[in-house]
This record gives structure tokens, C-alpha cells and sequence, in this order.
């Protein structure tokens, strides 16, 4: 169950991204944040911080509110 959330948020993180345009390695740089923590998060292997998961909703442009409503689809 708690891996659930990991792969459905790294899924969701990954087509946002794609959608985008950006790769994994300018994401990461947005998010000053290192590229293998990206591909980490992306495959589901990292239990992302909320400070972290900020960053990532701002790189997407996005508040985190609307970033967990894509996950919840």
C-alpha cells in the first residue's frame, strides 16, 4: 500500500514533466536537485520530502495541491 503513493506520484511526476518537454536532467537542475534523486522519485524508490516536493511543483509551474489532484487521477 505505501508503495502505491511512491509509484502512482513517480508516474505522475514523469508524464508532467514529459508533457512539458523537459528532461530529467533540466528538471533536476530546476529543481536543484541531483538527476539519479529524479529518476529515483520517477521509478517510485524515493519517499519524496514535502520540501522536495515543492520544488518539483514549482519546476512544473504548478501548486502542490494541483500536483496531488493529477496523482489522485
Amino acid at each position: 500500500m505505501e508503495k502505491d503513493i511512491l509509484i502512482e506520484f513517480g508516474k505522475t511526476l514523469r508524464r508532467l514533466r514529459t508533457e512539458k518537454s523537459i528532461s530529467q536532467e533540466n528538471f533536476a537542475a530546476i529543481c536543484n536537485l541531483h538527476r539519479t534523486y529524479i529518476s529515483d522519485v520517477e521509478l517510485g524508490k524515493r519517499n519524496v520530502s514535502l520540501e522536495n516536493i515543492k520544488r518539483m511543483a514549482d519546476a512544473l509551474q504548478m501548486n502542490i495541491s494541483e500536483l496531488f489532484m493529477e496523482v489522485e487521477k
